[in-house]
């Protein structure tokens, strides 16, 4: 299954009759049973519904960096962004792909068949 940003939005713990989803480099990971954490009021409720992805690799909470887009970041910020989407494989189950993006030079999908990113053609 895909999602669009447009349709992940919906699932952001608003409506307790849908889960709660939260997407780390494209993958969207159900994170209902976190919901003490992703819910409204959670630490982390500024990323439900949301790819997150950029956030985590910077270790922001600021509305500005929940993006799915990688363009910039260090490699010590790669790293930690693998470092978290290695948690969230380890405890939540993967529900869903979000849209498929360009990611610049750093890109999983050279690292990782299958992956749903796309390596810009140069």
């Amino acid at each position: 299954m895909e999602l669009t940003a447009q349709q992940l939005s919906e699932y952001n713990g608003t409506d307790p009759s849908k889960p709660i989803y939260v997407a780390v480099k494209g993958r969207i990971f159900d994170v209902t049973n976190g919901k003490s954490f992703y819910g409204p009021g959670g630490s982390y409720a500024m990323f439900a519904g949301k790819d997150a992805s950029r956030a985590l690799a910077k270790m922001s909470k600021n509305d500005e960096d929940v993006s799915p887009s990688l363009d910039g970041l260090s490699e010590k910020e790669i790293g930690v962004l693998n470092d978290w989407e290695k948690k969230f494989e380890a405890k939540y189950p993967v529900e869903a792909f979000g849209p498929k993006v360009i990611v610049g030079i750093v890109s999983c999908a050279t690292a990782r068949p299958g992956c749903p990113f796309e390596v810009p053609s140069t």
